[in-house]
């Protein structure tokens, strides 16, 4: 297999990224046909009768409700929907989207092996092995409850990792999140962007992550593809990500370059990826393949990108067991996320745990839950009225806005950066056996009854 030409005016990258859809199917021949195609789903891209009835009898959408809400949302075609639509319960997982940040934590020991590795391009393995295992989580169709402007979800007890996430603004919704061990620290400030074409939903990750590995001090970026939720109202809903992950090493100039396939008829290409990860001077040094449901692996590669002689196909990630007929299609590390077991002490009572309308949604109330989300829609409009007509603007507790804004495939992004003070909160409780003391308003704060909240 011949590498790509080098574009004298755009460089190699724009090359392959011109050229990458021939060159991922001329991989497919060459590396997936070691791996077979074993277990092909069948999936029809514009859905069915037959999916439509399998979805309503999973309690998602009855006839009579699938034509209403088709009714109100074709109007928002073509429209951001991130926070302007109100969705029922029915049709949301216990969880807010500041835990499904979280999520990425699930198989963090691959930051911990990048972190220790010595050698560069398997530092890069690593590390994009990490990114891509969360989307075995993100492939779940159920919606996540926008989080309250100032709610906090707070982990630990996971591979010695404490992880934040905290609302930081609601028009547009923003996030911010900060994890850290002994080996990396994660820092991430979150924008969804939506756009909403009838059936279906583009999401556009509008973001920034950054992952430093504390050994070396090597900084890490990562840019993921966008994601299209596909039979939203009529058929089985069903999730692809098609398009580039773009992972860089900003120390030494080192690149991963993923291209996960779309999904073609008959699951056709579904869940797979391949590409390689390149060195400063933009030449293959290893290739990566796998499905990002089951499993990545890497092979050393000469400068055409073929493997090279007298070597293998070794496996570096693979997706750990998930319960059988789970409800909400949840892992067990999804379970734990709204488990106390991974709660930090004293808690935070503006942590997603405590939220009335998700926990009730959780422990199978559906009526309760609607009625939770209802209360908090109206008073977050009441809220709003109030800190506008005081001239109150919103402030983070736990991270600050700065002056730099960067630029995304998707458009421009105003980042956040983690301030320091959690870390001093918590060895204040560590260090205490009691907070009675600590009296300030980080602690205080409960969105619950006080804050400004969100819609859905």
């Amino acid at each position: 297999m011949g590498s790509p030409e080098k574009n004298e005016n755009k460089g190699f990258f724009a090359a392959m990224t011109s050229g990458f859809s021939i060159f991922s199917n001329a991989m497919h021949r060459s590396v997936n046909g070691l791996l077979g195609y074993e277990g092909v789903e069948v999936i029809n891209p514009e859905g069915g009768k037959e999916d439509a009835e399998e979805e309503a009898q999973r309690g998602r959408w009855k006839p009579e409700e699938r034509d209403g809400y088709w009714k109100m949302m074709h109007k928002y075609i073509g429209s951001d929907v991130t926070s302007m639509v109100t969705l029922p319960v029915i049709i949301f997982e216990p969880m807010t989207m500041l835990q499904k940040m979280a999520e990425l934590m699930e198989y963090s020991y691959l930051l911990d092996q990048a972190d220790k590795c010595e050698d560069p391009y398997m530092r890069m393995v690593y590390a994009s092995s990490w990114a891509i295992s969360v989307y075995f989580a993100y492939q779940r169709t159920w919606k996540p409850f926008n989080p309250i402007l100032g709610e906090t979800y707070e982990m630990a007890n996971h591979g010695r990792v404490s992880f934040l996430a905290e609302q930081v603004s609601h028009h547009p919704p923003m996030s911010a999140g900060h994890a850290e061990n002994e080996h990396f620290t994660y820092d991430v400030t979150s924008k969804l962007k939506t756009k909403f074409l009838g059936n279906s939903v583009d999401v556009y990750p509008v973001g920034r992550t950054r992952v430093t590995l504390k050994k070396d001090g090597v900084v890490i970026d990562l840019v993921p593809p966008p994601t299209k939720v596909n039979n939203l109202i009529f058929g089985r809903t069903w999730i692809d990500s098609p398009g580039e992950m773009v992972m860089t090493n900003l120390t030494t100039g080192d690149k991963v370059i993923l291209y996960f396939q779309p999904c073609g008829w008959f699951g056709a290409g579904r869940y797979e990826v391949d590409g390689y990860v390149y060195n400063s001077a933009e030449e293959p040094k290893i290739l990566m393949t796998g499905k990002w449901n089951e499993s990545m692996s890497y092979q050393p590669c000469d400068l055409e990108g073929e493997p090279l002689p007298d070597t293998e196909l070794k496996e570096v990630w693979h997706v750990a067991d998930v319960p059988a007929n789970d409800k909400f299609d949840y892992t067990y590390f999804a379970h734990k996320l709204n488990s106390f077991d991974t709660a930090p002490r004293k808690l935070l009572p503006s942590d997603s745990r405590l939220r009335p309308d998700r926990f009730a949604l959780e422990m199978g109330d559906l009526s309760k839950s609607g009625a939770e989300k209802s209360s908090l829609e109206e008073r977050q409009r009441a809220e709003k009225k109030i800190r506008e007509a005081k001239g109150h603007k919103f402030a983070p507790r736990w991270f600050d806005l700065t002056e730099e804004v960067t630029s995304t495939p998707w458009g421009d992004l105003e980042i956040y950066q983690y301030n320091g003070k959690y870390t001093e909160h918590r060895t204040a409780i560590d260090n205490s056996d009691s907070i009675d003391h600590l009296d300030n308003k980080d602690i205080e704060f409960n969105p619950w009854q006080y804050g400004d909240l969100s819609k859905e």
